[in-house]
C-alpha cells in the first residue's frame, strides 16, 4: 500500500474547498494527468491553454482516484456520483496545497534557477541529497506556474531535503514561484542570451533570474557562478534582497567552490576540488564540461543544506544525462556501431555551445566522423541571425566533421559554414531525415539538437527506430 500523504480533512481544509459525493479519507499522490494517475491519488484538473482537465475528470475517477479537485462553476458537468473536492480556482487550489506542503515541513529546501543547466543540476542535487536523507525533488522540469506548486503538494511532510527548479520565460514569472518553495539555498546556474525576444537585453534576463533571491528564507544562502560575467549585478541583487551570506563557485581558486584538476572522458568526468573549504574528489557519471560547473554549486548546495559532502560527491557517479539533454543511444548499422546523442530537448546559444563541445570529445572509430544536427534556437528576437552565425565557432574548435542544419535562421550558419563541413540545410526537421538516415555510417558520433518548435525530437526517433538502438551511458 502506497503511503499517506495527505489526509483528506488536511487536504480540503488547505484548499479551501467542500466535499461532494464520499471520497476516501486518504490521499496517496497528487495528478494533473489523468493518464497516468494512480489508485489513490488526487486529480486536480486544471484549465491549460490547450486542454481543460474538467473533461477528463470520469476518466481520473474511473481509474482510482481518490477523488478529484474541480471548479465550482463545473461542478454541474461532471457525473453527480463522483468524489469531489470543489473549489473556486483548481490552479489557485494547488498552489494552496503547495504553500501547505511547505508550511508543514522541516526540509532543507535548495531552488534552482539559470538560463541553462537547471534540470540537470537538480538532477544531480536529487542523487547527492537522496544519500544522505529522505529527498524530494522535481520530476522532469516542472520548473513553471503550474510544476513548481505540483512539485511542492507532492512533498511528504516527513520530508528531509527539497529540490526544486524554477523556470521562467518572461520578468515576473519566478516571484511568485520562490515564495512559495522559501528556499534555503538558492542557486543560479549561469545567466545567458535566452528568451531574449521578451527581453531588452541579457541584464534583463539577469534580473529576472535574480527574483529567486526575494524568496530566501531568513538567513539563507545564494550560490553564484562568479565566473559569469552578470555575477556583480547577481550578487548586487542578492544583497538588495536582504541575503546575508553569498558562496562563489567557478574555475578560480578565490572562489567558494572551484575545481583543481578536471579529466574529461567520453563518458563521464573526474574532479578533483575544494567545497567551501574541504578537499574533495568526485567522479560524474554524464560528460560534459558544463556539468562539472555545475557539480560544484550542487555541492556547495548540499554541504550548505547539512548534507554529508562525501556521501553527496560520490553521488555524482551515478548520474545519467537525462532524455533530451545528452542521452546516448548506439546504433546498429551495418559495419558496426555509431553513437547518437540526444540533446533534442531544446536550445539556446549557451546550451547550444556546450552541446558541440560535447560532440567534440566524442570517440568515433577509425573513419568515423563528428555529426551536428542542429535546428533553430528560438526566441532570440533581433539577435537571432547574429547568435546563430556566431556557432561557426564552436563548430570549428570541435573540429566537427558534417553540420546538418534545419530551420530559417540556421540559413544564417549555413551561409558561414565552410564547404567541405557542410552536410544539408532544410526548411523543416521532416525533410531532412530521409537524408540524415541515409548519411548515418558505422563509426560515427551524431548529435542531434534545437529547440522544442524546431521539432527535432522526431529526428532522434527516426534513427533509433531505424537501427534498433539501445541506450549506452559509456557510449564511444
Amino acid at each position: 500500500m502506497s503511503d499517506v500523504l495527505w489526509m483528506l480533512n488536511d487536504l480540503v481544509e488547505a484548499v479551501s474547498g467542500r466535499v461532494v459525493g464520499d471520497p476516501t479519507t486518504t490521499v496517496t499522490g497528487i495528478s494533473i494527468d489523468s493518464r497516468s494517475i494512480q489508485p489513490g491519488e488526487a486529480f486536480f484538473a486544471i484549465r491549460g491553454e490547450i486542454r481543460d482537465g474538467h473533461r477528463f475528470v470520469d476518466g481520473a475517477l474511473s481509474r482510482g482516484a481518490a477523488l478529484a479537485v474541480v471548479a465550482e462553476d463545473r461542478l454541474s458537468e461532471l457525473p453527480p456520483e463522483g468524489r469531489y473536492v470543489v473549489v473556486a480556482d483548481v490552479l489557485e487550489a494547488l498552489r494552496a496545497l503547495g504553500r501547505a506542503a511547505r508550511a508543514r515541513t522541516n526540509a532543507k529546501i535548495v531552488a534552482i534557477t539559470g538560463s541553462v543547466g537547471k534540470t540537470s543540476s537538480k538532477e544531480m542535487l536529487r542523487l547527492a541529497l537522496a544519500k544522505c536523507g529522505r529527498t524530494h525533488a522535481s520530476v522532469a522540469s516542472y520548473n513553471n506556474h503550474w510544476g513548481v506548486p505540483l512539485t511542492l503538494a507532492r512533498m511528504p511532510a516527513n520530508t528531509e531535503f527539497g529540490v526544486f527548479e524554477i523556470g521562467m520565460n518572461h520578468a515576473g514569472e519566478i516571484t511568485p514561484l520562490v515564495a512559495m518553495v522559501r528556499p534555503h539555498v538558492a542557486i543560479v546556474t549561469t545567466v545567458a542570451p535566452v528568451h531574449l525576444a521578451q527581453f531588452d537585453s541579457v541584464e534583463g534576463i539577469a534580473r529576472a533570474k535574480g527574483e529567486i533571491f526575494t524568496g530566501l528564507e531568513p538567513g539563507g544562502v545564494a550560490v553564484l557562478n562568479a565566473s559569469n560575467e552578470h555575477y556583480d549585478l547577481l550578487r548586487f541583487l542578492a544583497v538588495a534582497a536582504g541575503v546575508k551570506e553569498i558562496v562563489t563557485f567557478g574555475t578560480d581558486r578565490s572562489f567558494d567552490a572551484h575545481t583543481t584538476q578536471v579529466v574529461e572522458r567520453s563518458d563521464c568526468s573526474c574532479v578533483t576540488g575544494r567545497i567551501l573549504g574541504e578537499d574533495v574528489t568526485w567522479k560524474i557519471g554524464a560528460p560534459g564540461r558544463h556539468l562539472v560547473g555545475n557539480s560544484l554549486a550542487v555541492l556547495a548546495a548540499a554541504k550548505l543544506a547539512g548534507a554529508d559532502l562525501a556521501r553527496a560527491a560520490m553521488a555524482l557517479a551515478d548520474m545519467e544525462a537525462p532524455k533530451g539533454r545528452g542521452e546516448r543511444h548506439e546504433l546498429a548499422l551495418r559495419g558496426g556501431t555509431a553513437t547518437l546523442i540526444d540533446e533534442s530537448y531544446n536550445a539556446n546559444p549557451a546550451s547550444m555551445r556546450a552541446a558541440i563541445a560535447l560532440l567534440g570529445k566524442a570517440r568515433v572509430a577509425r573513419g568515423g566522423r563528428r555529426i551536428a544536427v542542429i535546428g533553430d534556437m528560438l526566441e532570440l528576437g533581433e539577435a537571432a541571425g547574429e547568435l546563430h552565425r556566431e556557432l561557426v565557432e564552436p563548430l570549428e574548435k570541435a573540429r566537427i566533421d558534417l553540420v546538418y542544419c534545419v530551420g530559417p535562421s540556421m540559413r544564417e550558419l549555413w551561409d558561414v559554414i565552410p564547404e567541405s563541413r557542410r552536410g544539408g540545410w532544410t526548411e523543416t526537421s521532416e525533410e531532412l531525415q530521409k537524408d540524415l538516415l541515409a548519411a548515418i555510417r558505422a563509426g560515427d558520433a551524431v548529435m542531434i539538437k534545437g529547440s522544442l518548435g524546431t521539432k527535432m525530437g522526431p529526428l532522434v526517433s527516426a534513427l533509433t527506430d531505424a537501427y534498433g538502438a539501445k541506450k549506452n551511458r559509456a557510449a564511444s
